[in-house]
């Protein structure tokens, strides 16, 4: 099957909520019954709170889930986990960091590699971003800035948190207007993006009422905020419990 990528506006928060639609939406996107779901919780450092947060939303009533520490690596060829995943689930966090870390020791050609292979690529606020070539980001501290040194799997920019951040759609429209950023795509908290693996537009999704995507960019000096078509995901009928 074709690979996918779905970044969305929000990680730990929409991680944190077990039976959010998303996580059904991902999954099904895979074609698969009992899927391989692989976290990277690089962007937080691998704090342990958010690997637990992983296990109790993609629990084995679910998928198949792994996690992949790269601060205490447990492995020393990477190969093997990263591409044999049907999902990697990219965490929230430092997103520079995480970019760098990633280089640093090879995940980023292996996640164009299982992108390649038929992999979904997901994740929220630094696990969206990071498949564009930039956007906006805290890494740098409370005063945000902007980030260009993405994977570029989605050409442009993106801006995660539209509605939940003060300071995301100013210097967002700012970055757009000077050239700093390109014509880019701005997403709702608990909302979804979907692309194709060559990163072209598909559609979008949101778990909760109101929630919006758009396609940012600069006209004649001034700033266009076009409306994606979302789509509402059904909530869970039931939730499956976590195997023992």
């Amino acid at each position: 099957m074709p690979g996918h990528i779905v970044p969305m506006g929000a990680g730990r928060a929409v991680m944190d909520r077990r039976d959010d639609p998303l996580h059904d939406y991902v999954l099904e996107l895979t074609g698969k019954d009992d899927p391989v779901v692989l976290f990277l919780p690089t962007a937080t450092g691998d704090d342990a709170s958010y690997i637990v947060s992983f296990y109790e939303a993609f629990h084995s009533g679910r998928c198949r889930p792994r996690h992949l520490r790269l601060f205490h690596r447990d492995f020393d060829d990477l190969t093997d986990i990263v591409l044999g995943a049907d999902v990697i689930h990219v965490g929230g966090g430092n997103t520079a960091n995480m970019l760098d870390v990633w280089r640093r020791q090879g995940v980023d050609t292996l996640l164009h590699q299982a992108l390649a292979g038929g992999a979904v690529l997901t994740g929220g606020s630094a696990g969206g971003l990071c498949w564009f070539e930039g956007g906006t980001t805290d890494s740098y501290g409370p005063t945000l800035q902007l980030l260009d040194e993405g994977l570029g799997m989605i050409k442009g920019s993106y801006c995660p948190h539209y509605d939940a951040e003060d300071q995301r759609r100013p210097l967002f429209h700012a970055a757009l207007l000077d050239g700093s950023l390109e014509t880019g795509y701005a997403s709702w908290n608990r909302v979804a993006i979907r692309f194709t693996a060559g990163g072209e537009l598909v559609e979008a999704v949101t778990s909760e009422p109101g929630g919006r995507a758009l396609k940012v960019y600069a006209r004649d000096g001034e700033i266009v905020e076009e409306d994606i078509p979302c789509r509402r995901l059904a909530e869970r009928v039931a939730s499956r419990s976590v195997s023992t």
